[in-house]
């Protein structure tokens, strides 16, 4: 047995939805409906569709009760700290992977098995309401980043603005201010809203980028079904002055790769994030800003990448 040919019953029992996330379709099937408490999670609301026809479907996940045996061996690739949970991830000799996604308090939310490419997935939740919300949540999160990424799609972990028909994405390392300096947008630059505040998602459509809201925002509730142009990408570091400079491809793709979810054990993957982060820094100009927590570094952050 292995994922692709495992077969789901369809019963009585259960029920299915299906999800609209920067124009892909996701099929989330769910063989046990008495679930309902937990089956969608309130930020995935606004990305709820009738499209059931699997036009553009990016993947499908199956809440199962009892997850099949995968009859090839496996390797445990590591144990990965994500910052909310360790999440421990084995692979198969077929290509299937199985994630055992943990919370922070170490209790086991969710069992996840997936084919090689992200395309069908089967989910076992463990644990109480809040425990499987948060499963069900990474589970969704981690297969859209890697079927997304063949798919010429990213998602970025960035606070992003949307003004004037683009949207900036603003990326630094965790603590630095990024929620901080998209604030200082809001607060002082006309017509800006906020997009997403954690992760936001690039796809290239005919070769153009665009970037989408998503059901995954952080700590900021800010789950917005939209999509714009993408204008600029700017990583903040903090400085004792405020100044702005374009970043060289090079230094570009040292900056925007780490805040990408990446498997550098799985060529296929791997390189397609590489290609899709190649795409963005031929598209878009990418900048840091070496700022303070002002107003003024706001102005001159907007006044040089909205040209």
């Amino acid at each position: 047995m292995d994922v692709e040919n495992y077969k789901i019953e369809r019963g009585n029992n259960s029920t299915e939805y299906f999800l609209n996330i920067a124009d892909f379709i996701i099929k989330i099937f769910f063989e046990n409906k008495n679930i309902s408490n937990i089956d969608l999670l309130p930020s995935l609301d606004i990305f709820r569709t009738d499209n059931n026809k699997n036009c553009n479907l990016l993947f499908d996940l199956s809440v199962i009760e009892l997850l099949p045996d995968i009859s090839f061996s496996y390797k445990h690739i590591g144990t990965f700290d994500t910052g909310n949970g360790d999440t421990i991830i084995y692979a198969y000799t077929n290509g299937d992977y199985k994630f055992v996604i943990k919370d922070i308090d170490g209790n086991i939310s969710c069992e996840l098995l997936t084919n090689a490419i992200f395309s069908k997935c089967l989910c076992r939740l463990n644990g109480d309401v809040k425990i499987k919300r948060f499963g069900l949540n990474n589970a969704l999160m981690m297969a859209f980043a890697f079927a997304g990424s063949l798919k010429e799609t990213l998602l970025i972990h960035a606070s992003s603005i949307h003004k004037d028909g683009y949207g900036y994405a603003f990326i630094a390392k965790s603590g630095t201010g990024k929620s901080t300096h998209t604030g200082l947008w809001i607060k002082n630059i006309s017509h800006c809203d906020l997009l997403n505040d954690d992760n936001p998602i690039i796809r290239f459509i005919n070769n153009v980028p665009y970037l989408y809201g998503s059901p995954w925002s952080g700590k900021t509730p800010c789950y917005r079904n939209i999509k714009t142009k993408l204008g600029a990408i700017t990583r903040i570091e903090r400085a004792e002055t405020n100044y702005i400079k374009k970043l060289k491809p090079t230094d570009a793709f040292a900056s925007i790769l780490p805040c990408c979810s990446t498997m550098k054990w799985d060529k296929n993957i791997y390189n397609a994030i590489c290609n899709n982060v190649i795409k963005v820094i031929e598209k878009v100009n990418v900048y840091t800003l070496y700022c303070l927590p002002n107003k003024n570094a706001a102005f001159i952050c907007h006044n040089q990448i909205s040209r």
